[in-house]
């Protein structure tokens, strides 16, 4: 009985030292390490890949985010603020109507199949805006010229990027709604424009909200 009870409480105690040290070793030494490594290596990443604009954080580079005007009396849609250039669509799995400053609150695609109707006519409804909003005087956008991330979502609803030719056929709008040379606003996206990663992976690609930014401060010097 006496022997019993000792090998229980030596085992009770070898388990409660090996849940200390384990402890100890997983929730506190390699946090700790790992996080020391990643902000002295990769402070901006590690800290989510902030972006700052006039001594303030406005976004992160990892997550889209809308350009739109304030909602008017009555209204449910937000129009987009055409002042900027514009992100791909945002339909996602759900959204959030707390902090509006990134509509979707789930990470994800419409799961919408490539012959709903559903998803057929927000493609639909996508080109015929594109093409009306950055259709300016003297420069009209036809439906051909339309690139497929401008009228569909990403995989996570959340995509921060835009391909290089979806910049580029916003260039002549943002330009004449900014009152700067064409030319100008070409150039910025042609500096904001990102290559295949290591060389070959992905796509081209132009972060929304970087580009923003620089516009911003190019329209502030103009």
């Amino acid at each position: 009985m006496n022997a019993s009870v000792t090998n229980t409480a030596r085992l009770l105690g070898a388990g409660l030292r090996a849940l200390l040290v384990l402890t100890l070793v997983t929730g506190v030494v390699y946090p700790l390490v790992v996080t020391g490594i990643a902000q002295a290596l990769f402070p901006g990443r590690a800290n989510g890949s902030e972006i700052r604009a006039d001594g303030k954080v406005v976004g992160s580079s990892l997550i889209g985010q809308p350009y739109d005007l304030p909602l008017k009396k009555g209204q449910q849609t937000p129009e987009p603020d055409l002042r900027w250039f514009q992100g791909r669509p945002a339909n996602g799995l759900g959204t959030n109507t707390v902090n509006t400053q990134y509509h979707l609150i789930l990470s994800g695609a419409t799961n919408l199949a490539a012959d709903s109707k559903v998803l057929l006519r927000q493609v639909e409804d996508a080109k015929a805006a594109v093409v009306r909003d950055n259709s300016v005087p003297g420069h009209t956008v036809e439906p051909s010229e339309v690139p497929a991330d401008a009228v569909t979502s990403s995989g996570s609803g959340l995509d921060p990027d835009i391909s290089p030719s979806y910049a580029a056929l916003q260039a002549p709008r943002v330009a004449a709604r900014n009152h700067l040379p064409l030319a100008r606003v070409e150039q910025l996206v042609r500096d904001h424009t990102t290559g295949r990663t290591l060389g070959f992976l992905g796509e081209p690609r132009v972060n929304v909200l970087e580009l923003n930014v620089a516009l911003k401060d190019l329209a502030a010097k103009s």
